[in-house]
């Protein structure tokens, strides 16, 4: 199957664009950012992101924060905790990749 992608010309988008697949680029992202497709509602806590990765929660936020910094994530803030989704970004980008989004991950609810 392929799956065309169309570019602009505009410089401000080819960069953009460049900065979300660096930040794809990393395998820890992308499973963060899989993970969070998956996720019950399609978003997430950070802290039930982080039992899976191995990673202490700092460094998964430091990933998150990268995430949302090349928009591929939005953040919201409940309280003391933070909650990633999607960006319709993201979506299209996940899709055009081909990865699709199995049934969803129930939360684990470790805050």
């Amino acid at each position: 199957m392929s799956v065309a992608v169309s570019l602009t010309k505009s410089p401000a988008e080819v960069t953009s664009l460049a900065a979300q697949f660096k930040a794809l680029g990393d395998p820890t992202r992308l499973d963060l950012i899989i993970n969070v497709a998956v996720s019950a509602g399609a978003e997430a806590c950070v802290c039930d992101l982080t039992p899976d990765t191995g990673l202490t929660q700092g460094t998964v936020s430091h990933h998150l924060r990268i995430l949302v910094e090349a928009g591929l994530l939005e953040r919201s803030q409940r309280g003391k905790w933070s909650y990633y989704s999607l960006t319709a970004v993201a979506k299209e980008i996940l899709k055009s990749l081909n990865i699709s989004q199995p049934a969803r991950k129930s939360s684990k609810a470790n805050c």
